[in-house]
């Protein structure tokens, strides 16, 4: 397996999540990949620790940031993409899908009519398969819909970074249950995945391991197919969906979901600020479905 890119990953304990920065040493030219922006629910303070190893690491390698890779509109973080950006440049990308999850959320926060559901807030909309470069190597955007509509795989110099797809093997799948969500879309989503060479590494965003080990970001496509709880060789479609409907239907709704899609939206920018200078996140009341 080529490896013309160096990895470097970041987690974030608080939600879970795996940053990564990838990188062509020929050219140092880099992209980062789901960026964190630390927020406090209590008292709703944002912070940038998360974002700044992502920074230090960008510094000590001397890397030229040309893309901020969204693989979609989180529910469990602030994206850090647009501080990000701010500081070291490079163009912030996400699936064109996203226009859907834009609508749908605007409408459920009665955004503004400045806020458009257009994908204008990104520098750029992927379409599925289409090709980019990070420095001299080819990376291709892959459309892995179930998760959410708009959930985007990177594959990138033999590893592919799968967003909220899978999980580790022993942790399985996302759910499918968010506005838009399909578990059946989920379920051709992960095949697509699993049908890439068996030698594929796999990066995944989140990890919550069980208490018998630590977290773990890193398998391979092999690995999945013969251990992955919900979706190993044998596992059928059917099958998959009865599972992922009733476990999804015992979860509670994340705790940062409604504080973090309005900003991921909006490509990792806080709402517009009031008069006052200061920015407020919109809590519908009672609006968000959940499960009784």
């Amino acid at each position: 397996m080529s490896e013309r890119t160096t990895t470097q990953a970041f987690f974030d304990p608080k939600t879970w999540t795996v940053t990564y920065v990838v990188w062509d040493p020929s050219t140092r030219r880099a992209a980062i990949i789901d960026p964190v922006l630390d927020y406090d629910f209590k008292s709703g303070h944002t912070g940038t620790v998360s974002a700044d190893q992502v920074l230090a690491c960008v510094a000590e390698n001397a890397l030229q940031v040309d893309w901020i890779l969204e693989t979609h509109a989180h529910a469990d973080h602030l994206s850090g993409a647009r501080y990000l950006q701010q500081r070291v440049g490079g163009k912030i990308a996400i699936g064109e899908n996203i226009r859907v999850v834009q609508a749908t959320f605007k409408t459920l926060y009665n955004l503004d009519r400045s806020f458009l559901p257009d994908g204008s807030q990104f520098d750029h909309l992927f379409k599925d398969g289409e090709t980019f470069m990070i420095g001299g190597v080819e990376a291709t955007a892959m459309l892995v819909p179930g998760h959410t509509p708009a959930d985007m795989a990177y594959l990138i110099d033999g590893s592919v970074f799968v967003g909220d797809t899978l999980f580790m093997p022993d942790v399985g799948s996302a759910r499918a249950d968010f506005p838009g969500g399909d578990a059946h879309q989920l379920y051709g989503s992960m095949r697509r995945l699993l049908a890439l060479p068996p030698d594929t590494t796999m990066y995944v965003c989140h990890d919550y391991p069980p208490a018998t080990r630590e977290a773990r970001w890193k398998t391979t496509v092999a690995e999945q197919k013969a251990h992955n709880i919900h979706v190993r060789d044998g596992i059928g479609e059917d099958e998959f969906v009865a599972m992922r409907q009733a476990r999804d239907a015992t979860l509670e709704v994340p705790t940062l979901i409604l504080p973090s899609i309005q900003v991921n939206v909006r490509a990792g920018q806080l709402p517009p600020a009031d008069e006052n200078g200061v920015s407020y996140l919109r809590i519908p009341l009672n609006a968000l479905p959940v499960h009784s």
